[in-house]
């Protein structure tokens, strides 16, 4: 059954009251951001204060991802050692471009997890360069903790050398190729953010697009973007109907002190039970 992954919405991790006011935030995918938001003097700053946040995440409503360095700035081991950790739900890797980079970065994760005692971390590359987009079907298939594609428009444009403009030609085929890639690896495809604020039109008419192409959601950058994404993405007949069985089912093994029942055969637990709430809410 689809995720509720609507909206992703980027938090810059070296301001605390960012931080604090994300408790309140609506997004799908809260993403405490440790790259382009941070200056390089601060990302140590940032990982104590993304670490501190993660111990309060229960008073956080959505999914909690952490978006780390890139690859080849060699700020990984430093950023996952710190939030490999219980509370993060998910991390965003930025500008993959080969499977090899997301197989170093696994190693990594998989030696904290086992020593913290943690169950596998999802994971979402974002596709910004050529050469990701060329390598987006191979990145999406190589590791089952990947979950999702991000089209990092911006740094795409500038390794074209194209300008940016809100409706950039040479970003179209890249941006049409993401989510057939990451949908004939079964996973599902984010787009790139809306960078005028003040054009909440334009925002709306870009997420309209992105769904034609395949995309679920939308990377954010500002808490007043979260509801014209979501109107955009809007769910399915299907996907409620789901949340409504999931619903019901929970809450019959709850008053059966159960932790996980089924649904059509799958197992439903508490996380799929918070989606479907999520689902249900986002209808009315």
């Amino acid at each position: 059954m689809a995720r509720l992954l609507r909206s992703l919405l980027f938090v810059p991790g070296n301001n605390s009251r960012f931080l604090e006011k994300a408790k309140s935030l609506q997004a799908d995918i809260v993403c405490f951001d440790l790259e382009d938001s941070v200056p390089l003097v601060e990302k140590r700053s940032a990982r104590n204060l993304i670490k501190n946040a993660l111990k309060n995440r229960s008073q956080y409503h959505s999914e909690i991802y952490v978006r780390t360095n890139s690859p080849v700035s060699g700020l990984i081991p430093d950023d996952l050692l710190e939030i490999i950790q219980k509370g993060v739900d998910g991390i965003v890797i930025p500008k993959v471009n080969t499977v090899s980079e997301i197989k170093k970065i696994e190693k990594i994760m998989l030696r904290l997890e086992k020593k913290r005692k943690l169950k596998p971390i999802e994971v979402i590359a974002s596709i910004e360069s050529t050469e990701g987009v060329v390598n987006a079907y191979a990145i999406a298939s190589c590791s089952k903790r990947i979950s999702a594609l991000v089209f990092g428009v911006f740094d795409l444009l500038n390794d074209l050398g194209v300008e940016y403009t809100k409706k950039p030609e040479g970003a179209a085929y890249s941006r049409a190729k993401i989510p057939v890639d990451a949908r004939a690896a079964g996973k599902y495809a984010i787009d790139a953010i809306w960078q005028d604020l003040d054009d909440i039109l334009g925002l709306e008419q870009d997420s309209l697009v992105a769904k034609n192409l395949g995309y679920v959601g939308k990377s954010i950058i500002h808490p007043n973007q979260v509801d014209v994404v979501h109107k955009v993405f809007y769910p399915t007949s299907a996907e409620m109907e789901w949340a409504k069985k999931v619903v019901s089912a929970y809450d019959m093994a709850k008053k059966n002190k159960k932790g996980a029942t089924t649904v059509n055969g799958k197992m439903i637990d508490e996380v799929h039970y918070k989606r479907a709430i999520s689902l249900l809410n986002s209808a009315k």
